[in-house]
């Protein structure tokens, strides 16, 4: 004895839609991304994806502009340090007008590989990339022995005086420290620690500073608090 087949009942139109969307094989996400650019020298207009992370602050196009303009667009034959160095973009910009050679510092090991990643991609040989603290790594160097040192660290940490001292050590008499904090720092503390503020720039949240060093600072030095506001 043979039995028909029962019959299911059709589904409704909603339920046929939600089988229709489900993914049959979901796709992990990666990390989300967006571009930065750099905007002068020789890798002019050129857009690298750099990855969004807590804390991961590109300097902004117009402030890298302004900050170039001060230092004369060409950096040829310059030695850079690049210290909190993050998507790179400001080590970048200096090897792309001219600089002899940057070092980037960078302690997280997923950006250090978003630098490697740049600088092959813009056969930047010029550029090396270092897996570090950022503080450590500048009171290595040998006094005096480069001419730039760029400091933007994350801005809810304790690394702005520190590094600020070693920088200072690392640069000659006459060289410069590039200086991004939440607040404006005042003459007395930056003179403390054999630094004078050439140029300030306020950009939103963000404090723009190019210091030069102008003498040796003997014995030491008084704790540097920065103040709100602008420059003296």
């Amino acid at each position: 004895m043979s039995f028909a087949p029962s019959k299911r009942p059709p589904l409704s139109g909603a339920v046929r839609h939600a089988a229709a969307k489900k993914p049959k094989n979901p796709v992990p996400k990666g990390p989300s991304s967006h571009e930065i650019r750099i905007i002068g020298g020789q890798w002019r207009r050129t857009r690298l994806k750099v990855m969004d992370k807590p804390g991961l602050r590109p300097t902004p196009d117009r402030v890298r502009e302004t900050l170039f303009n001060w230092l004369g667009q060409d950096l040829s034959g310059w030695r850079c340090v690049d210290a909190f160095a993050g998507t790179g973009v400001l080590g970048l910009e200096a090897a792309s007008r001219g600089a002899a050679h940057v070092l980037m510092v960078e302690q997280d090991a997923m950006l250090v590989r978003d630098l490697e990643g740049h600088v092959t991609r813009l056969k930047a040989s010029m550029v090396s990339v270092q897996r570090g603290d950022a503080v450590s790594t500048l009171g290595r160097l040998p006094a005096g022995s480069v001419d730039l040192v760029f400091i933007d660290p994350p801005f809810d940490g304790p690394w702005f005086e520190p590094a600020l001292k070693a920088a200072t050590r690392a640069v000659p008499v006459g060289g410069w420290i590039y200086l991004e904090a939440p607040v404006a720092w005042p003459a007395e503390a930056l003179a403390a620690l054999g630094l004078q503020c050439e140029r300030h720039l306020k950009a939103g949240a963000v404090h723009a500073h190019l210091l030069q060093r102008t003498s040796p600072v003997a014995g030491p030095t008084p704790s540097a608090t920065p103040i709100e506001g602008d420059t003296p």
